[in-house]
């Protein structure tokens, strides 16, 4: 029971980011960690031969990077994202393969047809929106548009709030979109 609450109170910061044994043989992005979804909480798919790619959508995950991972992982919740990037140094873990469908969106053709990226954080806390966070999850949103033919722009990497039909505000009003954009196109 003391090792569990010794555990507990370390911060995740100073954790490894990934057990070696989590990295599949290839994952779609070089600097992203296999940190699997549960498969109750995405669709296997065989895109883009079955669907085009057509978007990117940036979140805000209202938790922790850690949380996240666990809700990802939880077959209840029926809910994940292709990326989660944490707030602190950017590190990036991928939870489903880009070729699936990941549960992110809210609307079943936004899922069939786009990249989510969940960022750590909440929409009203700007201070999780770090330098780190910004430049890998630009880097990382431009290598998936380079891959899929996605223009670099706002009509195609979109924030969850414009997605038809959610009732979701993230990334919030504290997203800096033209940074964030300008970081994408520099990639």
């Amino acid at each position: 029971m003391l090792k569990g609450a010794v555990l507990a109170a370390v911060p995740y910061v100073l954790l490894p980011s990934a057990p070696a044994r989590a990295r599949p043989r290839t994952v779609d992005h070089p600097n992203a960690d296999w940190l699997s979804a549960h498969p109750a909480n995405y669709t296997a798919g065989d895109r883009p031969a079955s669907q085009s790619l057509d978007y990117v959508v940036i979140h805000v995950t209202q938790a922790t990077y850690t949380n996240t991972l666990g809700i990802f992982h939880n077959p209840r919740k029926k809910v994940s994202a292709h990326y989660v990037v944490r707030s602190a140094d950017g590190h990036i873990a991928q939870c489903v393969r880009e070729h699936d469908i990941a549960w992110h969106a809210g609307n079943w053709d936004y899922n069939t047809r786009s990249v989510g990226i969940e960022h750590e954080g909440w929409v009203d806390q700007p201070g999780y929106f770090t330098d780190a966070l910004y430049e890998e999850s630009a880097r990382l949103t431009a290598s998936i548009c380079a891959r899929y033919g996605i223009p670099n722009d706002r009509a195609h990497i979109i924030g969850h709030y414009e997605v038809p039909g959610t009732d979701h505000t993230d990334p919030g009003p504290n997203w800096d979109w033209e940074r964030y954009m300008r970081i994408v196109n520099r990639n």
